[in-house]
């Protein structure tokens, strides 16, 4: 049975820092590029960061980039989402998710087969 498995959420000031965890299990996920997404209340779930399991790819959302820093490390089967000079509007609760390769845009929540429960993320202004 797949499962993700989210951790690391919190409660952060803006301008703060926290690292989100994503542990995966229950199958080989050579093959498949992981995400991350987050849903703020009354708004869709959005694209935040991508990246391929076998590396040479990442994606991340413009309103992430340089602040965010996703990654993996391959022995833990887990990958991470960095969150570095947070601000309020990041609230959100945030889930990892696996795409198969050739399933189309890492961005798109649509290519993704297995998803997290998710972890909530509130920024305090």
């Amino acid at each position: 049975q797949v499962q993700l498995v989210e951790s690391g959420g919190g409660l952060v000031h803006a301008g703060g820092s926290l690292r989100l965890s994503c542990a995966a299990s229950g199958r080989t996920f050579s093959n498949y590029a992981m995400g991350w997404f987050r849903q703020a209340p009354g708004k869709e779930r959005e694209s935040v960061a991508a990246i391929r399991w076998s590396g040479g790819y990442t994606y991340y959302a413009d309103s992430v980039k340089g602040r965010f820093t996703i990654s993996k490390d391959n022995a833990k089967n887990t990958v991470y989402l960095q969150m570095n000079s947070l601000k309020p509007e990041d609230t959100a609760v945030y889930y990892c998710a696996a795409a198969p390769y050739g399933s189309g845009w890492y961005g798109n929540l649509n290519a993704y087969d297995y998803w997290g429960q998710g972890t909530q993320v509130t920024v305090s202004s």
